[in-house]
């Protein structure tokens, strides 16, 4: 069972904390939120490092790419993606299509492409090499807030604000199949490592558990929180995953039972007192990081 204590508080940002993402150097880690810039962080010095760069926007994703280019994609309100060349030390491209608020960014590494979700209720699709759109779907006329990837990247997963998760395939961006099953806004979606199933989080504060292998048939429900599932991250070799809620704790489940393991919360101890918005497992010291309305960042050793 996860043992999990908090190894370390990091103040800094002056508005609440909306996301976070690894570098591609293992001990560090950027945040964004409402600070106006992107900042970055050493697990090394357990500190602040500095402000990667500025921003005219509050920053609702980030997304560093584990393949190809060494490169930073962040995702602001006003619609605009900026690309940070850490070669270069600069902005490399600005990627201007999406007319509202981007939520999540992802990429294929057999593909070669970024992908983009917004507010608009577009995806949008780009190519790694030049950073040039390649087309964009229009996917639903309210916000598209999640995007998932299978591990053998044929499938993508899509959700927003209108309750529905859509399956694409990946070579061609056919329709698979719609999904309905959450009452609310679905917030956050992630296929689990082995690619076997994929979890939605919603604003309904409910987990559900889809079967890929049987045409992503519901396998279970979990009430998992009190108030809505921000996000959900699977740990990178353990069999494990954590949960962010609005209602200001931090679950830790198993992969293969669906058990909870671990909450943490401010009634037992040392915690975030507001929304925990995003989480991110670093492989540095095996540690579980949390970014939250609060304005904190948290880093939490768990050890198996």
């Amino acid at each position: 069972m996860p043992e999990v204590k908090l190894k370390a508080l990091l103040p800094g940002h002056r508005n609440p904390i909306f996301t976070i993402e690894n570098s591609q150097k293992e001990h560090i880690f950027f945040t964004g939120g409402n600070d106006l810039g992107v900042v970055e962080w050493s697990l090394k010095k357990m500190g602040f490092v500095k402000v990667l760069m500025p921003v005219q926007s509050s920053i609702y994703a980030l997304h560093a790419p584990t393949f190809g280019a060494n490169i930073l994609a962040v995702g602001e309100r006003r619609g605009n993606v900026s690309v940070f060349d850490f070669e270069e030390q600069k902005v490399k491209a600005v990627l201007a299509f999406h007319t509202k608020p981007v939520f999540d960014i992802k990429s294929s590494k057999r593909l070669n492409q970024l992908y983009t979700a917004s507010e608009d209720g577009q995806l949008g699709i780009w190519s790694l090499d030049n950073f040039e759109k390649i087309y964009s779907i229009k996917i639903s006329d309210q916000t598209i807030r999640a995007i998932a990837i299978s591990p053998d990247e044929k499938h993508m997963a899509l959700a927003g604000k209108d309750n529905i998760i859509r399956i694409f395939d990946m070579d061609d961006f056919s329709l698979l199949k719609e999904i309905h099953g959450h009452t609310m806004p679905v917030f956050t979606l992630q296929y689990a490592p082995d690619g076997n199933y994929l979890i939605s989080g919603s604003r309904d504060a409910q987990l559900k558990i889809w079967n890929v292998g049987s045409e992503y048939d519901l396998k279970f429900n979990i009430a998992a929180h009190m108030y809505a599932v921000n996000h959900i991250a699977f740990h990178p070799t353990q069999p494990y995953f954590a949960t962010a809620s609005m209602d200001k704790s931090i679950k830790i489940w198993g992969n293969n039972d669906f058990k909870l393991y671990h909450k943490i919360d401010i009634s037992k101890e040392a915690s975030h007192s507001k929304s925990v918005n995003k989480l991110i497992w670093n492989t540095y010291n095996n540690e579980l990081i949390s970014v939250s309305d609060d304005k904190l960042v948290m880093v939490w050793q768990v050890s198996f």
